[in-house]
């Protein structure tokens, strides 16, 4: 036998090859659904616009060339209702989904998600509130902000109970995981019953206001609502971006995580700030939209593993995906109405998270 064996020949290298093949093949395929889905939310709808028309609008839009006449229709729809819509999906998508992808990495758990920490339960509240009381609230905004009341009270929201459940799992001056959840949990079941009132109270338009707000929807959001989300969001997913070795730590334990030298209760507060930045804009701007940042982390860790320098990016291209298809599918399955997404992905995110339960369930059952 030879005293030296090749390095193609180690199992260890076969299987770090077979790994990093795999996660080429995974990343291709979910860049390359994500760039179908944006053409296809460009190109389809109630006025189909074919590539060229696109392309000619876009330039003409941006200033680089003279209108096309027989373009118009197609750039005032491009420009006026399907960009704006297609971005708004991109960054709650990606907002969403990286901010389970974090909170599962820090709470160690696949069944972690946003709304776990008080983010939607916290902005749903707000965004209630504004609803049933919006001429009493009107009069003490500023006139210019009064047609975003709805989305600034539930981003406001969103972070003020993030913020008051992270100092409620605060101990000793470590903030405990476990406290955090559970208040979460407790926090979320006060917020629904306090919109219940609110729904009792609330004439016919406000119900039927609340309702296709609870029930999420990307529809009839113009530049100006959309616009003010996008720093916000992206400084939230940024910031979860610069935490990859943290979480990887992390996977170790926080005491393993500790000792390799990441200051881990520093770390857990701008984590969960990041999420509160992140998740709250998404869903003042969106409503509540579900199981995003529950599905897609999970998905993704399935086809790459572990590893939070794929798995965070590629959960924000997959999340992004995700409601850019699930919107698609909301504007055409009950045509000439449009159905609220929120409905569609729980349709998904309820059996998948029974999937979950189970599978956990027989895992544990068998360790």
């Amino acid at each position: 036998m030879p005293a030296a064996i090749s390095a193609s020949a180690n199992p260890r290298s076969m299987t770090g090859d077979r790994r990093r093949w795999r996660r080429r093949v995974a990343s291709a395929a979910i860049i390359g659904l994500f760039i179908l889905a944006v053409v296809l939310s460009v190109a389809l709808g109630a006025v189909p616009i074919s590539f060229a028309a696109a392309f000619e609008s876009l330039l003409a839009w941006l200033g680089l060339k003279q209108l096309d006449p027989a373009y118009a229709t197609e750039q005032a729809v491009l420009t006026s209702i399907r960009l704006p819509r297609v971005l708004l999906a991109i960054l709650v998508g990606g907002g969403l989904a990286i901010s389970g992808a974090a909170l599962q990495g820090l709470f160690r758990n696949p069944l972690a998600d946003p709304g776990l920490i008080g983010v939607s339960g916290g902005a749903a509240l707000a965004a209630v509130t504004t609803i049933v009381f919006s001429e009493s609230i009107a009069l003490l905004a500023v006139p210019v902000l009064r047609p975003y009341m709805v989305p600034i009270a539930a981003f406001i929201g969103g972070l003020l109970v993030t913020l008051l459940l992270q100092r409620m799992a605060q101990r000793g001056g470590r903030t405990e995981v476990a406290t955090l959840l559970l208040a979460g949990i407790a926090v979320n079941a006060i917020t629904m019953a306090a919109i219940g009132l609110l729904l009792f109270i609330s004439d016919d338009q406000q119900l039927r206001t609340i309702t296709l707000w609870t029930l999420g929807s990307l529809a009839g959001r113009p530049w100006s609502e959309v616009l003010p989300a996008v720093p916000l969001i992206l400084a939230g997913g940024l910031g979860l971006l610069t935490m990859v070795r943290p979480l990887n730590a992390l996977l170790l334990g926080e005491q393993e995580a500790y000792h390799l030298g990441f200051a881990v209760e520093p770390l857990k507060r701008r984590m969960v700030l990041f999420v509160a930045l992140a998740t709250g804009a998404a869903v003042a701007v969106s409503g509540l939209i579900g199981f995003v940042g529950l599905m897609i982390p999970h998905l993704i860790r399935l086809l790459v593993g572990v590893d939070h320098r794929f798995v965070l990016p590629l959960s924000t291209i997959g999340g992004a995906s995700l409601l850019l298809l699930a919107d698609l599918a909301a504007r055409h399955v009950v045509l000439p109405a449009e159905l609220p997404i929120g409905i569609l992905t729980a349709l998904f995110g309820g059996p998948f998270f029974l999937w979950l339960l189970l599978r956990r369930r027989r895992a544990m059952s068998h360790a």
